[in-house]
């Protein structure tokens, strides 16, 4: 949207104004001016985006200053990063370099033109506002199109739907919490994404006999995002009969203090249906008491409100139907006319049943589709809509789907906004990784802050962090994985109806394309594209537009695409085999074979990927993400092209799982902030990363080999370090890492000179106080006892670490951060019990032994031990025979996981006094075991009261 691309190209051009004004040299004044001027935009266009969906004419006049703030962006940066690429030789022969550099005047003229040109079209944009007689920017008296569609589907109580499916569960849990007299929350909340049925769950709930029996009144008050809280509160006094006569001269302080005594001495529920915010909630607030019978029921789409009403409040997330219970909703209503004589062909189920799969279990888009079908008598109309049956539920009857989620977009402010069209560029039912998407927002300047510099610790991705967690709150996305450490989001998902939704505003506002097979060869005749996503990259040679700034893949690369491009010829195999052994074993063109990857050939003897890359790397040149997510399986290693050095825009680089080497040009990289490079193939690494000083994030490739270490240390930006080793890179450079949030050590770590008759001698080598996680594999490696202890000792702070290395003997306490709260050991062979130094771990949350991380014969957890751990896991330890648990042990457990332990003959009586426990799995043990445990078995007492334990391979 405009809005971002205005805040994006003020925050860029800012940010050169006030840190390398010196190579601003030339256009100072000009750049400044340009910068005021798109700081007034930037104010008026929030009010603009509102009204642009009213009148065609200000959306036109949207679209254009998005355009002009993409120019005035790349200008000024180009002009930037060209001359300060030159000019790095320092202050004092900065005139001299200039003289030198800019004796024709050539680059200097050419973007002051650039300049004239974008001021040209500000004065043409300000004409036009008045040339076409457009309106004040500001909205007009009236409801807007938001507000309308919200009225239209306001709630009545009294109407009750018929077609109701998988609500009785939720209703009997609402409904005893609600009528628990000794529950603390006041207010219960029902939430989740539009159209999943809140509303209807709690007309069931106000409906239902034993709450109408449990409370003196109830009543019903619908809110919506324009919420008048002299309505609200007038809705609710009439709803409870209460007689108070309301006009303009009654004060709102007097119709909060009678709702409040009323409330106050009767028990009541009040069901408030609809609210978005919390400014929402303040403003009703003060008509209800704290410390009252009465119960509130909300219904929301955002999950903040719920803990801004009442901290202790009860949050119930209502979820999408199940495959079962969508199918039975849709016969109800599209078979609904069954029993009056209409037939029912088989196909037409079969149909049915692949169109439902279509909803992801959203009750609303089921019922638009049964009510499109109930009507439709032949196979050939059900056919017809199943052939497009997405576009069908977006028209719907009377609310499409689209009309219905298209509120939570509108309810957006408009710093979210861009953050959830940038969702557009993940594929269908892709899981997305929370670290790469604030990467990648970070990256287009979608996200960005003004503070980073000021504060100490505050970085952008940690706002960035803030704007997806809203996103998850206002149910546009689906939490998939938590990181159990820090209780963050590791990964998130859309369902296929928001995308869908996504997908169409991502059109609409020119946000970004999705390129497939569909469009590929049409996609030539768009004049301005700045984001792209595709499945493949073959497809990239018909996009025409040179603004591109985004481009993501993320299909994997297979001989199937070498067959696409006629790689696959006689002669180019002939070619391949011939050179196959020559090239295997030495070093060319910056690419070094590794002995044992035989079949690696250069790049550079297939023409057709060659040009693909050149025409990229040339044509693209204000790239700033270019991201391959996949796995490249043609036996081919593909050498990028030097050509990638020109794309000195770009901020984020991933070829991770791609089959590459790399040029020494991507050290010309110097705006890169992401640098992935996590091959599946030993590969060359040239030593030109320390040139790339704004990186924050790098990752280097598990199995790499350089020719001189790599120099790190310039890197004081970096937050996160993955396949560090000492073997390849200077330990010391770690120390220069101030801001290094995540480190991976992946092979040998040796700390060199090292003082072992003085350890206070040795420097800390993490010398960041953010460090949270901390990784060590040696892929069956060991390391030194005494540097593990002194690497430990210097990560005072972190919270997760994860040693698959031999270490032999688990580093005493005092060596172990007292914030640990996660901990997976894998293959450290530890021959004494561990448990005594993990369970005096005050924090200690999760602990994961597997592999052989333990090879010694019994566990003991003592009493009082591991005050907090919730999770429990013992995988694969192949001598493990005995285990005990003393009572008082382990007080918080919730989950607990045996496999593969096939010498521990039972379980510990102690677990039988660990009440907590909710899960026990038990995989890939002896038959005996599992007959031990199940019901009727020596250990079922134990475990009886564990809800559930499920069983699996056990033989």
């Amino acid at each position: 949207m405009a809005w971002s691309a205005v805040s994006s190209a003020v925050n860029t051009i800012g940010s050169l104004l006030a840190q390398e004004a010196v190579y601003l040299w030339g256009v100072e004044e000009q750049v400044d001016r340009l910068q005021t001027e798109l700081k007034w935009m930037q104010s008026s266009l929030i009010e603009a985006d509102a009204k642009q969906s009213k009148d065609r004419r200000i959306g036109l006049w949207v679209a254009e200053i998005r355009e002009l703030a993409y120019d005035a962006e790349d200008v000024i940066e180009d002009f930037a990063l060209r001359i300060g690429s030159k000019r790095r030789g320092g202050l004092s022969n900065c005139v001299k370099n200039s003289a030198c550099i800019l004796k024709d005047g050539w680059i200097l003229h050419k973007t002051r033109s650039k300049i004239d040109k974008i001021f040209t079209k500000i004065t043409d944009l300000v004409r036009r506002l008045q040339a076409y007689g457009i309106k004040e920017l500001r909205e007009e008296e009236g409801p807007s199109a938001s507000a309308e569609r919200r009225e239209s589907r306001r709630p009545y109580p009294h109407i009750i739907e018929d077609n109701i499916v998988g609500l009785d569960t939720d209703v009997k849990k609402l409904v005893s919490v609600i009528v628990d007299e000794k529950s603390e929350s006041s207010v219960i909340s029902i939430c989740g994404m539009g159209g999943l049925g809140k509303t209807t769950l709690a007309k069931r709930i106000y409906h239902h006999s034993q709450v109408k029996n449990h409370f003196d009144h109830l009543v019903w008050v619908y809110v919506s995002q324009q919420c008048q809280k002299r309505k609200v509160w007038a809705d609710i006094l009439s709803g409870l009969n209460i007689p108070l006569k309301i006009d303009w001269q009654t004060r709102d302080e007097d119709i909060a203090k009678e709702l409040f005594n009323f409330l106050k001495e009767k028990k009541c529920l009040v069901i408030v249906d609809d609210i978005w915010s919390n400014e929402a909630w303040d403003s009703i607030k003060p008509a209800f008491p704290e410390e009252t019978r009465t119960k509130i029921l909300l219904t929301s789409r955002n999950t903040e409100v719920v803990s801004h009403a009442d901290s202790s409040g009860y949050l119930y997330q209502l979820q999408c139907l199940n495959q079962e219970q969508s199918w039975e909703l849709f016969r109800k209503i599209a078979f609904s006319q069954a029993s009056a004589g209409r037939k029912v062909e088989g196909r037409m189920e079969e149909l049915g049943k692949n169109m439902v799969e279509h909803c992801g279990g959203l009750p609303l888009a089921i019922v638009v589709l049964g009510g499109i079908l109930v009507t439709k008598d032949s196979v050939n109309e059900w056919q017809m809509v199943s052939e497009n049956v997405i576009s069908h539920l977006k028209r719907g009857k009377g609310h499409g789907v689209d009309e219905v989620l298209a509120l939570s977009y509108d309810d957006l402010p408009h710093y979210l906004r861009p953050c959830f069209l940038h969702l557009s560029n993940f594929p269908e039912d892709f899981e997305i990784q929370v670290d790469r998407l604030i990467q990648l927002w970070v990256a287009e300047g979608i996200v960005f802050s003004e503070e980073e510099d000021g504060n100490e610790g505050s970085i952008t991705e940690d706002f960035a962090e803030r704007y997806l967690m809203e996103l998850v709150q206002r149910c546009m996305l689906q939490v998939r994985e938590s990181d159990v450490s820090n209780l963050k989001i590791k990964t998130v998902q859309m369902h296929d109806l928001m995308r869908n939704l996504c997908l169409s505003k991502a059109k609409q506002e020119n946000f970004m394309c999705f390129v497939d097979e569909s469009n590929a060869s049409s996609i030539s005749t768009v004049p301005r594209i700045h984001r792209v996503s595709a499945p493949n990259i073959l497809w990239m040679q018909h996009i025409k537009s040179p603004n591109l700034r985004s481009l993501l893949f993320f299909r994997e690369f297979s001989d199937e695409n070498f067959k696409e491009m006629k790689v696959f010829r006689k002669p180019v195999l002939q070619k391949m085999f011939n050179y196959r052994e020559n090239l295997a074993d030495r070093a060319e063109n910056g690419c070094i074979f590794h002995s044992i990857s035989v079949f690696l050939i250069l790049f550079a003897m297939i023409p057709e990927f060659h040009g693909l890359y050149t025409y990229i790397f040339n044509k693209f040149k204000l790239l700033r993400v270019f991201s391959y997510e996949g796995k490249f399986s043609g036996g081919i290693q593909l050498k990028l092209s030097s050509d990638i050095g020109n794309l000195i825009h770009l901020r984020f680089l991933s070829l991770r799982g791609a089959f590459v080497c790399f040029p020494s040009s991507l050290g010309n990289l110097r705006c890169l902030q992401t640098l992935d490079l996590r091959l599946d193939v030993p590969v060359f690494v040239p030593n030109v990363i320390w040139r790339i000083e704004k990186l924050r994030h790098l990752y280097l490739p598990k199995d790499y080999e350089v020719i001189t270490k790599l120099k790190l240390g310039t890197l004081k930006n970096l937050q996160t370090l993955v396949n560090f080793n000492t073997e390849n890179c200077y330990l010391n450079d770690l120390m220069n890492m101030t801001n290094l949030r995540e480190l991976e050590i992946r092979g040998p770590f040796r700390i060199k000179d090292f003082n072992a008759e003085d350890l206070h001698k040795n420097p800390p080598i993490i010398q960041s106080k953010y460090l949270h996680s901390l990784s060590i594999f040696n892929d069956g490696g060991s390391i030194d006892p005494r540097h593990l202890n002194h690497l430990l000792s210097s990560c005072d702070n972190i919270s997760k670490l994860r040693l698959d290395v031999v270490i032999s003997e688990l580093p005493e306490y005092h060596h172990l951060s007292p914030d640990l709260a996660y901990i997976h050991l894998e293959m450290c062979k530890l021959k004494e019990d561990p448990m005594p130094k993990l369970e005096k771990l005050p924090n200690l949350r999760v602990l994961e032994l597997h592999e052989n991380a333990f090879i010694g014969k019994k566990l003991v957890c003592s009493a009082q031990g591991f005050p907090n751990l919730e999770s429990l896991s013992l995988k694969d330890l192949g001598q493990l025979g005995v285990w005990k648990v003393d009572e008082g042990a382990m007080p918080c457990l919730q989950q607990l996981q045996i496999e593969s332990c096939r010498e521990l003959k039972m379980l510990p009586n102690g677990l039988s006094f660990i009440t907590t426990l909710q899960q026990l799995k038990i995989e890939g043990m002896p038959k005996a075991f599992k007959e031990r445990v199940e019901d009727g078995g020596e250990d079922f007492d134990k475990v009886r009261h564990v809800p559930s334990i499920t069983f699996k391979g056990c033989v």
